[in-house]
């Protein structure tokens, strides 16, 4: 997909990686890159060019964000364009797009119906899951290391953010599809352990590729999405679906847990997105948010029963809301979780924040 303009990339490259510390102390670049994973909610157009249902690549999808529709399912900033710019890097490319040493900073492989399982999103056709986007971050690192040598490389992705944010489309997109038979194999239990079993290997496989630092995601409250509010008569949240989800976040806690002690030199941490997710529902109005419960942009009950449509004309006071779409939360709440992700307490982020980690 992306080519690379090698020579010009790798002396930016070895540039970047040496004079961190130096830019450190300038309140500069904390990290020299950050390397993404996931899906739509971090998706920055990879699913632009894909044979996909799973697109944000039109009008309002960008509405307020410098440049209008990119693929990012925001009306702006996704969550970790803000932590970029926390991290004093600039906004990071798409894998799709990126060339040349618009990969100083990093990639971002992340697409739209991704699932920690390869047949997760299927109903979307085209998208790119989590063990594909390992694969396409190998060919970013063999074209690199293959010029500058494995020992170098080590040195450098061991300064670098590993941001990871999956298992959202394998319950939306997967577990409650009605064409997926795995609710009728697993229970929620037996499916959560599936999950992170797989998530273990690939999760360990970056790290036997190199990654060190890593930030994980958990799940938030997806029972109170607008696409599953508007599934109840009442349009309020769904608390089985927010219950199904737990022991999931659960298993990747304890997986975390035990890489930090079991891979040597690695830091995982984890957002507790559900936390997050709960503090900002329950205290809506202290961080200006009136609209709790439907999209901004979208069509139904809860504005969640069609999700926002090309050239549809979104609410004006976007700010006020919680949620952009069916699924997908405004700029103005990714911009609070990165920023909470970025400098908050254990109490959101475990055992450290994201500042703490890319000092260390």
């Amino acid at each position: 997909m992306a080519k690379f303009g090698l020579y010009p990339f790798l002396v930016l490259f070895m540039v970047l990686c040496a004079v961190v510390t130096a830019q450190n102390a300038t309140g500069r670049e904390v990290v020299p890159a950050m390397f993404i994973f996931g899906d739509s909610l971090i998706d920055n157009g990879n699913n632009n060019d894909l044979p996909s249902f799973a697109k944000a690549n039109y009008f309002p999808y960008g509405i307020d964000f410098n440049g209008g529709p990119t693929g990012r399912f925001s009306n702006g900033f996704t969550m970790v364009d803000e932590i970029a710019k926390l991290l004093g890097l600039p906004l990071i490319p798409a894998y799709s797009e990126a060339s040349g040493d618009q990969v100083l900073h990093g990639v971002n492989y992340a697409s739209a119906a991704a699932g920690i399982l390869d047949a997760t999103g299927g109903n979307f056709v085209g998208r790119i899951p989590f063990n594909e986007q390992i694969r396409n971050f190998e060919s970013t690192l063999n074209q690199i290391t293959s010029n500058l040598g494995a020992d170098y490389m080590a040195t450098a992705l061991a300064r670098c953010i590993f941001f990871v944010g999956m298992g959202s489309n394998d319950y939306l997109n997967n577990y409650l599809m009605p064409n997926y038979p795995t609710r009728d194999q697993y229970n929620q239990q037996q499916y959560a352990d599936l999950l992170a079993q797989a998530y273990n290997r690939q999760l360990t496989r970056l790290y036997n590729l190199g990654a060190r630092k890593f930030v994980i995601t958990g799940l938030g409250l997806m029972g109170c999405i607008p696409s599953i509010c508007a599934q109840s008569l009442t349009g309020n949240c769904s608390e089985e679906v927010n219950l199904l989800v737990q022991p999931f976040n659960a298993n990747v806690r304890t997986m975390l847990n035990n890489f930090n002690t079991n891979l040597p030199g690695s830091r995982f941490i984890f957002i507790d997105t559900a936390r997050m997710f709960r503090n900002i529902l329950l205290n809506a109005r202290s961080y200006g948010f009136t609209v709790v419960n439907r999209g901004c942009c979208g069509i139904g009950r809860n504005g969640g029963q069609i999700t926002c449509l090309p050239f549809q004309t979104p609410c004006p006071d976007r700010n006020q809301y919680v949620f952009w779409d069916a699924y997908h939360p405004t700029e103005a709440v990714n911009v609070l979780l990165g920023r909470t992700a970025f400098n908050g307490n254990p109490d959101f982020i475990y055992p450290i924040n994201i500042k703490q980690l890319a000092e260390l």
